[in-house]
Formats: C-alpha cells, structure tokens, sequence
C-alpha cells in the first residue's frame, strides 16, 4: 500500500497518513501476541476469557487508528482462533462451550459501526443490496426472540450478520481500494503459505492438541480419524468446509498477481497439496468454476499468464501429490467422482433435500435466528443441528418474508458485478468477483453464507462493489486502462 499518501476513515470522516500510525498500531498487535502467549503458559484456562476480550479491544483499537491493519488483523482472526481454542484445551481440559470462537465475531462486530453510520444512505451510493440482506437478518432475528432461546438466538445472529455488515464496510472504504486490494492479497498470500504447510504437517505428524480436538469433538466420521495419514487436513481452522472454503478463495486470488517473489512457489505447493487433502470436493469443484470464471473474464495476453502459472503450479504440485501417502488419499477421492451413484455424502444430500425441501418453502414466517442450535443446560454446550444447503437453512430460518430480500440482496449483487468492465485490467476485480459468485453457488450443498464461509462470500462481493465505485469515480474504464493502473493508488482522493 502506499502509505505515504492520505486515505480516508470511514467512520471518522476524516484523512490519516498510514506511515504515522503503523508502529504504535503494530506495537499494540505484537502486545496482543505477547499477553496471550504469556497467558498460555501461565494459566492457559484464562485466555478463554482473556483472548476474545484482547482481541475485541485491540480491533476497536485498529479500526479507529488504522483502518487497513484492522482489516488483516480480522481476517487473521478468523484464520488462527480455532487453532487457538484447540492448543487452550489441550493444555487446560474440553470446554464444551467453545467460548474461544466468539473471538473472531466480536472482531468482526466493530463494523457495525460503519453499518449503523451508512447503512440509511447506502441505496443512494449503490449499497442497496447491503440493506436488502440486513433486512432479511433483522427479520430472522425478531422472528427468532418470539421462538426460540437467547442463547441459541445470539449465536446465530453472530453467523448472520458478521458477514453483512463486513462485506458493507468493505463497500464504504472504496475510497482507497487499492491499498484495501494489497492489503487482502497479501493476507491471503500469507494464510496460502502457512495453513497449507500446517494442513501438510497437520495430515503427517497428526499433533496431540489435534487429535485431542477430534476425539472430544466427535468430529472423527467426517474428519477422519485422529492418526497420522488418517485425518482429513482443516489446517488451523475449525473444520474441513470452512478450511476448504477459505483455500479455495486464496488459491484463486493467487491469480491476481499481487505477490511476487521467492515464496510463491512454496506457498503453492504447500497451498494446493493441502486443499488436496481436505478431500473437499465442493471446494475442488467451487475452484475450478472460479478458474473457468477468472479465465474468461480477463484479456487474450493475461490468459496466457494465468496459464504459465497453472503450468508452473502444476510442476509444484502434482509430484507432490503422486508420491505416497499423498497419492491414495488424493487419488480415491478423485475417484469417487466417477461413481456418485454409490457416494454417502451426495446420498445423505439428496435425501436432505427431499425430506425438507417441500416443508422449508411452505415456511412463510421461518422460525427465526437460533431454531438450527440448543443449548443443552446439562452440558452446557451448544448443539447443533446441521442443515447440508444454504437454501434450505435460509427458508427455514427467514421463511419466505426474510428469504426474499436476502436473496434478493444475492441475485442483484451477482447481476450487477457480471456488468462490471474493471475485471479486464485489474486482475483482482476478475478474482473476487469469481470467489464471490463461486461461494454464492455453493449455497445449494451448505450454509456458505455463514461465519467464515460468509465472510468469504460478502467480503468478496464488498471489496468488488468497492472497486467498480472507485474507479467509477476515477473515471477509469476498460479501453482507457488496459493493464491493471497500479498508478491510481496515489492520485486525489476525495472526501464525503
């Protein structure tokens, strides 16, 4: 980014220069690390507490001072908690209650501020998708309070609406899209490099805070058993889908072009060997539509780029994924495509849906925020009770009245980024749009519009509305810039 020049605070209204605010903001990060880690070997059982708290304050913190840190230290967030609630209960005993993974949220919950400031003028800016889908969440939640407990409420609202409002304050800071696009290419950059090489370490070596999480979890039908060579790779993050989910975002914004370097190679090859091992085949088939999508959207000279660079990913990644034990895990995955008519997870979808589709649109009012998690009181731990299809979990939370303005919000979002021109000299334009309407696609095989999967989904399609206003405002269009005008990060900015 270049900080050297002015960029504007959304909610403060007001310019800062990054370069004057970066250090005491990175010190204020690195105090982060160091009380928590102290606090891990001090009296890990603490940080249960202390973490969520810590990180809650230091983005109130970031998102006042230094707008675009507080951007990478969300995602981060969502990127590194449920490794940390996993290395907490291994040293301090299972705490069902998962207290740790409110993290991420309450993170994520500070640009409730930028919504609550902008949300009411944002149909005049071109936000009005962003009001549709809020208002389908503050449906869900009304119908909910009358339904079902507080508990259960608040828990979902926090997987609704952390991705909405994100994804709208991603919209507002279009003003500096260009340090907001390097910000994001470099933390995915980054989460490509070293998730995939703690996926690989994770799938050999099987670490005891791992296995211990699995066991407990009773996560181990679906991730695998806890062994070495026997689990199903979600990295650091809380699961397989979620971990699939942000891999196959990152992979295809490694198409960008916003990292160069040495690192690329390796972060590739950890990067796809990993995705490979998650036997996410949604995730498998989500990148290759956006690969399909990415390709068809950028000019004849960058199509033979983005080809070089399958080819030399190609290199990395497939002696990797050939030698053993890689090969047969890879390998009997791939297979499984080839008889879907014997497959138990796509027999266990189909009659998902043939169970419940007839009973979720015949649910005019839904049954609001919380009717898919219990709070057992004997336990005290959240159950929950899985609904394979974002389609169906929308109809069943919203009913009709909450589902059509949330979908609403989704179709207008996707009709009005496939209009966008940008996607023919900025690269990243072309990736997030495709990440963005990959991940909508998936909506009909799991609630991708939730947590980080949703992050996934609203961030993308944000940050793309960011860069059409922007260089809407600019003036800048297709035949005018054929190549990605790196140069515009540094003309006038204009204020409100």
């Amino acid at each position: 980014m270049n900080s050297k020049q002015p960029h504007f605070h959304p909610l403060l209204k007001q310019h800062y220069l990054p370069d004057q605010r970066s250090f005491v903001s990175w010190i204020v990060i690195s105090g982060f690390v160091l009380l928590n880690v102290a606090f891990y070997f001090a009296g890990a059982a603490k940080l249960r507490l202390i973490f969520p708290i810590s990180s809650f304050v230091v983005a109130i913190f970031l998102y006042l001072r230094h707008p675009i840190l507080y951007l990478g230290f969300a995602w981060w967030m969502w990127f590194l908690s449920a490794l940390v609630a996993r290395l907490i209960d291994f040293r301090a005993g299972w705490d069902p209650s998962r207290q740790v993974l409110i993290a991420p949220y309450l993170v994520t919950l500070v640009t409730l501020a930028t919504t609550l400031k902008y949300l009411p003028s944002a149909s005049r800016q071109g936000g009005l998708p962003f009001v549709f889908a809020f208002v389908g969440v503050c449906y869900g939640l009304l119908v909910g309070l009358v339904y079902n407990s507080p508990i259960a409420i608040a828990r979902s609202l926090l997987d609704w609406l952390s991705p909405v409002i994100f994804g709208f304050h991603l919209f507002m800071c279009w003003r500096d899209y260009p340090s907001y696009r390097q910000n994001i290419q470099r933390t995915f950059f980054w989460c490509v490099f070293l998730t995939g090489l703690y996926g690989v370490y994770q799938f050999v070596v099987a670490p005891e805070w791992d296995k211990y999480w699995l066991i407990q979890s009773k996560m181990n039908t679906s991730s695998g058993n806890p062994a070495p060579f026997q689990m199903r790779v979600w990295s650091t993050m809380h699961s397989v889908g979620p971990y699939g989910a942000v891999m196959q975002a990152g992979l295809l914004l490694l198409f960008s072009g916003g990292s160069s370097g040495p690192l690329n190679f390796p972060a590739s090859a950890f990067g796809y060997l990993s995705f490979l091992l998650t036997q996410a085949r949604t995730n498998w088939g989500g990148w290759l539509m956006g690969l399909a999508m990415i390709f068809g959207s950028v000019k004849a000279q960058t199509q033979m780029r983005l080809i070089a660079i399958i080819l030399a990913m190609g290199l990395c990644v497939i002696p990797l994924a050939t030698i053993e034990p890689f090969a047969s895990v890879v390998g009997s995955r791939f297979e499984s495509f080839s008889n879907l008519e014997n497959d138990g997870s796509l027999k266990d979808r189909s009659g998902s849906y043939d169970r419940n589709l007839s009973v979720a649109l015949s649910n005019v009012f839904g049954n609001g925020f919380g009717n898919t998690w219990k709070f057992n009181e004997k336990t005290g731990q959240i159950e929950v009770f899985v609904i394979d299809s974002g389609v169906l979990d929308m109809f069943f939370t919203l009913g009709w009245l909450g589902a059509i303005p949330y979908i609403t919000a989704l179709v207008m979002i996707i009709t009005n980024i496939f209009k966008y021109t940008e996607s023919r000299f900025d690269s990243f334009v072309s990736a997030s749009r495709a990440i963005g309407v990959t991940a909508c696609a998936q909506l009909v095989i799991g609630s991708g519009m939730l947590s980080i999967a949703g992050m996934i989904l609203w961030g993308f399609f944000g940050i793309t509305m960011a860069a059409h206003k922007y260089y809407q405002h600019q003036g800048i269009t297709a035949p005018t810039y054929p190549q990605q005008p790196e140069i515009i990060g540094s003309q006038e900015r204009s204020t409100i």
